[in-house]
């Protein structure tokens, strides 16, 4: 499923960092005369150091793959820059007290290319100390950015699809590779030009991709109290249990199936207010006003309908099947019973075994 080829293929069509352009000038060595490239496993800790100020011979072979810098990837860290290229920073992970990685550490002898590319137009120097964002570049080598993704590691962000491929889909998240969000973790078949709720997680192959099971990772102590209206995403739908929510992109909730009176579509923001705050802090939503307030709006729904039917009758009544009436008046059965029970002692409507009927 990850074969480069097909994975990452339709994510850029070009090399954005740097290293393409660097190998076929033959700076990590000619592979046609069969030298060392930079990137081979078994050579680029042996590749003997270049001297520092001779312009594109200063590379030498400290660079690390991807399983053995994974406690950077997908976040913001702290580097020093230890030398500067003609195609970027070379930059040494710092430990959390400040100094670079000492002896034995996971981070000891290790450098990351920040790209030139990648420099956001800052001016850097030797020796300085920064920040920056590691991630795979598109040929799964780790690299450095100034730039601010849109998520890290175990965050939760609202991306958009670039493209949709067998495979799975390829989301913006503000970085030069897009972000991969493989078909089974999808909780629906995306499409171009969708927004979607996203996790980012680390596969076994150390690469940095999306999920949009989310449900574990929204939270649930929000301030909102039943009576309250809110707006969330709708980012997963069940038969069983209903609508999935997510208010504010960030608190869990969820629309029973009894209450979904009209169909909503992944994607869709709607409006909405809050029924009930379960024991463990999750919302549960209604489409409707309470019961004393909705009964008006659906008294006048009915009526309008009467009016608009042949001979004033509609072959509706407290016998009709709940899923017609959810149809055919968005409302719940017991909405609908309450209204033209209403109607009736208000002596507007005649109800009958068959249907019910405007006087």
């Amino acid at each position: 499923m990850y074969n480069k080829t097909d994975r990452y293929s339709k994510s850029r069509k070009t090399d954005n960092t740097g290293y393409k352009k660097a190998s076929a000038s033959g700076k990590y060595g000619n592979k046609k005369s069969g030298t060392n490239d930079r990137y081979n496993k078994t050579d680029k800790r042996t590749a003997a150091p270049k001297s520092e100020g001779t312009g594109t011979k200063d590379i030498r072979s400290s660079l690390p793959d991807a399983a053995e810098i994974k406690g950077l990837l997908g976040t913001v860290s702290d580097f020093r820059i230890n030398k500067l290229t003609p195609i970027g920073a070379f930059l040494t992970p710092m430990d959390p007290n400040g100094t670079e990685g000492s002896a034995g550490s996971s981070l000891s002898g290790f450098e990351i290319l920040l790209p030139k590319n990648e420099f956001v137009d800052k001016s850097l120097r030797r020796g300085d100390l920064i920040q920056a964002y590691t991630y795979l570049d598109s040929e799964d080598r780790p690299v450095a950015t100034l730039r601010t993704p849109a998520i890290s590691l175990g965050g939760l962000a609202l991306l958009k699809c670039n493209q949709a491929t067998p495979l799975g889909a390829f989301l913006d998240w503000g970085l030069m590779k897009d972000l991969f969000l493989p078909f089974n973790e999808q909780t629906y078949k995306v499409k171009a030009g969708d927004e979607v709720l996203v996790t980012m997680y680390m596969d076994k192959s150390s690469r940095l991709c999306a999920s949009m099971k989310v449900y574990k990772l929204l939270k649930t102590d929000s301030s909102y109290k039943p009576g309250d209206h809110v707006t969330g995403l709708v980012y997963q739908l069940s038969d069983r249990f209903g609508a999935y929510i997510a208010v504010d992109d960030i608190y869990s909730a969820r629309i029973p199936a009894k209450d979904l009176v009209k169909s909503l579509r992944i994607g869709e923001r709607p409006t909405l207010r809050v029924s009930k705050v379960l024991p463990d802090g999750k919302l549960e939503l209604s489409m409707r006003e309470p019961a004393h307030l909705q009964l008006s709006d659906d008294c006048e729904l009915i009526l309008n309908e009467l009016k608009n039917a042949k001979n004033g009758f509609l072959p509706y009544h407290d016998k009709t099947e709940s899923l017609i009436l959810k149809t055919k008046f968005n409302m719940s059965k017991n909405a609908f019973k309450r209204a033209i029970g209403h109607l009736y002692k208000q002596g507007l409507i005649e109800i009958y075994e068959n249907g019910i009927e405007l006087k």
